[in-house]
């Protein structure tokens, strides 16, 4: 306490000239001090190291680079997390543009992927989805002035064998590029074509029937300037000597129908009288046109006929992985225009859990795509989805998550998260963040309806063994007009709201996000 002297005014007292002011014991003195029950957050902005350089030693690098796709807020810093397999591989962030997409229904994916596509497409990539079971992605290619491609029984049919554009790009291509095109479709052709006879006699085919198979293919291919799967198996019927040479017939009939006959019974199973019809057996009902954003309607395929929808999807993801692989290869030829692709690869586990044979198939195609400089995105519900028959055959379906250099987890049970701890060293943290996200909406007693699952929207991020960059997507108004994946449930809320009852479709904040 300062003591006035008689006759004098009081000194001010400075502290010691070098000395901080520190805060006292109930904290910081003067007008407004005292002490504080809580300690503030800073705030936080992210910038370019060009713009926030001035504010060291305030500013710290961050593990979610500003490149790609903004795909939603950073759940524990608030920043915007951006990511996009192909911006990522453009800026070398990571080896190849893939990515997967793992994650229980209703809690996002579908909606996660058409952000991406939405944007990627607004960037000048053509995204391509290969088979829409839903549909998910209709309404939105149309949005973006794309082509929709129906396929199914009285809908549209597809030819496994048909070269589609390459068949006009073929006379302008350089001997080199036309003999690398015709053999990339041909090991399409012949894989696809394999993989629908194995599926559908449930039993895999011998290497001779696999050699006699392939000839038989390239021949139809010399021989007819669109050719059939009836064309193939007329040519295996009809004995060629080049076939009967592959089956070491000695030349006895009996011996090379006896080699044959699996072939036949499958390729006849292909054709008007199997338990396909004309979906595979006639001409492609509508042609793929290049640089336009595509989607294959498969939606007209029930649901109970499984076998039906795997091979539709077995198809048309090989006939659009071929289409973009030829254009592609006369375009580095100086042939066309050259397109980025986006290939949109849904509903993984139900080619899988039709038939063994099908891993063979997708581990050929997405193997050249890889090739050929196609982005990919994969997505399936869990773990558990990709486990097949034996261990082996489980160790290649999970090999299609651990190749992939950007993985997308949403929430899982631990259960279902398969062998994801130890690929990606997840920590105890992460798993116990994506098991969270797992758990149901809980529903109100008063008004019955549930709210939407803590885990919607939310994402962990993993690349390699890298810490993951977990984020939460919320879509913005105009998205939710492309994104409604309850279509066929709506004339039931529709119905309830006009008797007075109750809706059973879930809120639209549920309904619209994948």
């Amino acid at each position: 306490m300062l003591m006035r002297k008689r006759g004098k005014s009081p000194k001010k007292v400075s502290p010691p000239r070098g000395r901080a002011v520190m805060p006292g014991r109930f904290g910081w003195p003067g007008r407004g001090g005292g002490g504080g029950f809580q300690l503030e957050v800073a705030p936080e902005w992210r910038g370019t190291s060009k713009q926030v350089c001035g504010l060291w030693p305030f500013a710290a690098g961050s593990a979610a680079p500003l490149v790609g796709v903004p795909v939603g807020k950073h759940l524990l810093n608030g920043s915007t997390v951006c990511a996009d397999p192909v911006n990522w591989f453009l800026a070398n962030i990571v080896n190849n543009p893939s990515a997967f997409i793992l994650g229980r229904p209703g809690l996002g994916k579908s909606s996660l992927t058409r952000r991406m596509v939405t944007a990627l497409a607004y960037q000048g990539f053509v995204p391509l989805i290969m088979s829409d079971l839903k549909p998910d992605y209709v309404d939105l290619t149309l949005a973006l002035g794309g082509d929709i491609i129906p396929v199914g029984r009285g809908v549209g049919s597809i030819n496994p064998l048909d070269k589609g554009v390459l068949t006009g790009l073929l006379p302008k291509m350089s001997p080199e590029a036309r003999k690398k095109a015709l053999e990339d479709i041909h090991a399409r052709q012949t894989a696809v074509l394999r993989s629908l006879i194995e599926m559908i006699r449930n039993e895999p085919l011998g290497a001779r029937q696999q050699s006699i198979l392939a000839t038989a293919i390239r021949l139809a291919d010399e021989r007819f300037d669109d050719p059939l799967v009836g064309d193939v198996e007329n040519l295996i019927r009809d004995r060629e000597p080049e076939l009967r040479a592959l089956a070491i017939d000695r030349g006895e009939d009996e011996r090379y129908d006896t080699t044959v006959d699996p072939l036949r019974e499958g390729l006849m199973a292909l054709g008007p009288s199997g338990p396909f019809g004309d979906i595979f057996s006639e001409r492609t009902s509508h042609k793929f046109r290049l640089g336009v954003p595509t989607c294959f309607d498969v939606s007209s395929v029930d649901d109970a006929d499984t076998l039906l929808q795997a091979a539709v999807q077995a198809v048309t993801w090989s006939y659009g992985s071929a289409m973009v692989a030829s254009a592609t290869i006369a375009a580095d030829d100086g042939v066309g225009q050259k397109y980025t692709y986006v290939l949109i690869m849904d509903e993984l586990w139900r080619i899988l859990r039709a038939s063994a044979a099908m891993i063979d198939l997708i581990d050929a195609i997405t193997r050249l795509n890889r090739q050929k400089g196609l982005a990919q995105v994969m997505i399936t519900h869990t773990m558990s989805d990709l486990r097949m028959a034996t261990e082996a055959l489980t160790e290649r379906a999970w090999g299609f998550v651990e190749r992939s250099s950007l993985v997308f987890m949403g929430g899982l049970a631990v259960r279902e998260m398969g062998n994801l701890r130890e690929v990606f060293d997840m920590s105890r943290r992460e798993v116990e963040m994506i098991q969270s996200w797992s758990e149901e909406a809980i529903v109100d007693p008063i008004s019955n309806k549930a709210t939407s699952p803590p885990g919607q929207g939310c994402f962990l991020l993993k690349t390699g063994k890298a810490p993951g960059i977990p984020f939460r997507m919320r879509m913005t108004p105009t998205e939710k007009a492309v994104n409604d994946t309850n279509k066929r449930w709506r004339h039931l809320a529709v119905g309830a709201a006009a008797t007075g009852g109750e809706s059973v479709v879930p809120s639209d904040a549920a309904a619209m996000v994948g």
